[in-house]
């Protein structure tokens, strides 16, 4: 049986990638050290050949005890903090986790890889590449211009992993991924913010005057082109993973509002959206050129968006009492201290 390591598991990408990996037969170790985003409902009860270790992946002497132990063919780094508001409301733990963890992280590969194969893929993010409203989508190899302190730790990890794929020959592979979205996404993130705004009648706040453009693919789609990459991706190559579907704020709000009234046709409210003060240091626009890897390894997405976008509506309208909605910290307006 084959062994897999995803960091950050209980994450939403994370989870998601675990349920697919255990449906193609893998044993999946999950390595996380359960954050406010993290929930133990996203992993499901009928996950077979699995085991879990609460685990701060700084902690490097207990991540290569488990790899000695469990001898994983690969390993997807999924840890990281990843919601920009709070990078700018607080940079120090996204240094901690997405800079330092990346470290110890990749010390704890190089002492395995003495002795033990595998790949290692590493997750990041098109915000690395920065404000790309000069151009129409960002390439692999094109310069990084990260804005905020969570893109900047991005890109940090980004350089931190290729300088050990040259230096300590670390079978490594960077991903490059769009927004994702789905069912039982965290509510900091925005398109769960928007359908509980909607579900519960309230305004939508949407930053700037909701021109910012950006791409957005089924978590679905990302996870089976994290596995393509582990399977068939070559060591030291990065591969951007988009889906095509490119949007502004007020575009997407559209869009989620119509699929909503589709399934409504009584309700009666006028939604409303409510530009906001705009968010330090906000980018216009990111959207990614994924031709390499449709090319290379033969992948491509199989959610369009308004199939998509309806199956996360339905999941939030049944799901409104999730833990997630209990906690109220990602009602908070942050990202603004400055």
């Amino acid at each position: 049986m084959k062994t897999a390591v995803v960091t950050g598991g209980l994450g939403f990408i994370g989870s998601n990638l675990i349920r697919m990996l255990s449906n193609k037969g893998y044993f999946v170790i999950n390595i996380d050290k359960v954050s406010y985003a993290s929930s133990f409902s996203n992993i499901s009860e009928n996950i077979k050949n699995y085991s879990f270790y609460k685990l701060n992946i700084n902690n490097q002497n207990k991540v290569y005890e488990i790899l000695n132990k469990y001898k994983p063919k690969v390993i997807y780094n999924l840890a990281a903090e990843t919601h920009v508001d709070k990078s700018i409301d607080g940079p120090k733990e996204f240094i901690n986790s997405n800079i330092l963890g990346v470290f110890n992280l990749l010390e704890a590969i190089r002492n395995y890889i003495k002795k033990n194969s595998l790949r290692f893929i590493h997750i990041s993010t098109d915000e690395v590449y920065g404000d790309i409203i000069d151009k129409i989508k960002s390439k692999e190899g094109d310069c990084y211009k990260p804005s905020s302190p969570y893109a900047a730790s991005k890109a940090s990890s980004d350089h931190l992993v290729n300088s050990y794929i040259r230096t300590y020959k670390i079978p490594g592979i960077i991903t490059n991924c769009c927004n994702n979205y789905g069912p039982n996404q965290y509510p900091e993130k925005l398109i769960p913010r928007i359908i509980y705004n909607i579900i519960n009648k309230k305004e939508i706040p949407i930053y700037g005057n909701g021109k910012n453009i950006r791409e957005w693919i089924y978590v679905d789609d990302h996870c089976n082109g994290l596995i393509k990459v582990a399977e068939k991706g070559i060591i030291g190559e990065n591969y951007n993973i988009g889906s095509g579907h490119v949007f502004n704020n007020v575009q997407l709000t559209e869009k989620i509002i119509l699929i909503y009234k589709k399934f409504n046709k009584n309700i009666k409210y006028n939604f409303k959206i409510k530009f906001i003060k705009d968010r330090p240091g906000h980018d216009l626009k990111y959207s990614l050129d994924s031709s390499k890897i449709k090319k290379k390894l033969a992948w491509s997405c199989q959610y369009f968006f308004s199939e998509g976008i309806k199956k996360t509506v339905i999941w939030y309208m049944k799901n409104l009492n999730n833990n997630y909605f209990k906690n109220k910290d990602y009602k908070k307006r942050i990202g603004l201290k400055i």
